[in-house]
């Protein structure tokens, strides 16, 4: 028995980050309904090409609605109408969970807020994602993912130190707050198992954004500098980024100084000796002397030969992988990240619980 068996979520949310938390909850074992609007449903089934082909050779929605929203079943509702509420409200009456990403306030003139939800089941715990939060002087304004990025401080640090700053290559904002959202739900539901109560969750994109920053925000909170973009390098590591070997690129991520010595040693320096060099505080300060000398001795070498070296002296390294590469990698093979419920392509949970990977069955539902 998967751990939320029994657990039933009303997803009253589109786009990314409200339907990855309700994925997450669907491969945890919850039921999960998502609510769509009636004829065109959730935004991102028309984010395409590509589409994705079902094994009978029919077409089915965007490859990115499918990335989103497996295991869940879907029903047509207009809300803005009495009988679209009246349908909204008998499926919560059965409900443990709402989610849902609307404008702040954006329900209420529904009669579908968590106060009113609340009248018709108890302990209800309802979620609400929105871009800035529910209060604030930005509440009432709309959040997406790259425009968080750019006001959350992630873009000045991400791209090279003499080029222009740049978003991460997928929506990790909403990613993140999908994460962080079915956490908090996790976490209420267990109170509420406690105390019978239930609870309104307020989770803001821009929120997310700012607490993710992590190691980057305490560098500047603790009196240093402003941290500004890097390229592959690491602010509070060194070395750690991609080097070039005589056939491509190469990550070498040394995390403490033995790792260093052993590094030195592959690549016959005796850099480790010297003061300045010997520690990672020193390493840190003296990185433009430093990563030179390392990127000349590592230009000698080709590519796989040195991940080689590096993996048996125990160095953690790799390549730099094309998502072709990815998805044929033996690791990825053999943990079984690519999957096809229903014969449609997806990606694995990547949660297992004794030895059972948590994932759904079904694929994304089709158009209501």
């Amino acid at each position: 028995m998967k751990p939320l068996a029994g657990i039933r979520v009303v997803e009253l949310a589109r786009i990314l980050a409200g339907p990855w938390c309700g994925q997450l909850l669907a491969d945890l074992g919850a039921e999960v309904v998502k609510v769509e609007r009636p004829g065109s449903g959730d935004d991102t089934r028309h984010w395409g090409p590509p589409f994705v082909t079902a094994p009978d050779g029919s077409p089915r929605d965007a490859a990115y609605f499918h990335a989103t929203n497996r295991g869940k079943r879907s029903v047509a509702i207009d809300i803005t109408t009495p009988e679209g509420q009246a349908e909204v409200r008998a499926l919560v009456a059965t409900a443990d969970v709402v989610i849902e990403n609307y404008k702040v306030g954006g329900l209420a003139k529904y009669g579908l807020d968590h106060a009113a939800l609340s009248a018709v089941r108890s302990g209800l715990v309802t979620c609400s994602i929105t871009g800035f939060g529910q209060d604030g002087p930005y509440a009432h304004r709309a959040g997406y993912d790259f425009l968080i990025q750019a006001m959350g401080g992630a873009m000045s640090l991400t791209g090279e130190p003499d080029g222009a700053p740049q978003k991460a290559g997928v929506a990790y904002a909403d990613l993140f707050t999908g994460l962080y959202a079915a956490v908090a739900i996790l976490a209420a539901l267990r109170r509420r198992t406690l105390t019978g109560e239930g609870a309104w969750i307020d989770m803001a994109l821009m929120d997310t954004q700012v607490a993710v920053l992590a190691n980057q925000a305490l560098n500047y909170m603790a009196g240093g500098s402003v941290p500004t973009r890097m390229g592959n390098g690491h602010a509070n590591l060194v070395p750690y980024q991609a080097f070039e070997t005589a056939d491509g690129a190469l990550i070498v991520a040394v995390g403490n100084d033995g790792q260093f010595a052993r590094l030195c040693g592959v690549l016959g320096l005796t850099l480790h000796s010297e003061a300045r060099f010997a520690t990672n505080p020193a390493r840190v300060t003296h990185r433009r002397d430093l990563i030179p000398a390392l990127q000349a001795a590592i230009a000698q070498w080709r590519k796989a030969e040195l991940a080689q070296a590096l993996e048996t002296a125990g160095i953690p390294a790799g390549p730099i992988n094309a998502l072709d590469e990815v998805f044929v990698d033996p690791q990825v093979i053999a943990r079984g990240m690519a999957i096809r419920p229903d014969g449609l392509p997806g990606l694995a949970s990547p949660i297992v619980i004794d030895g059972e990977r948590m994932v759904a069955e079904r694929g994304a539902p089709e158009r209501p």
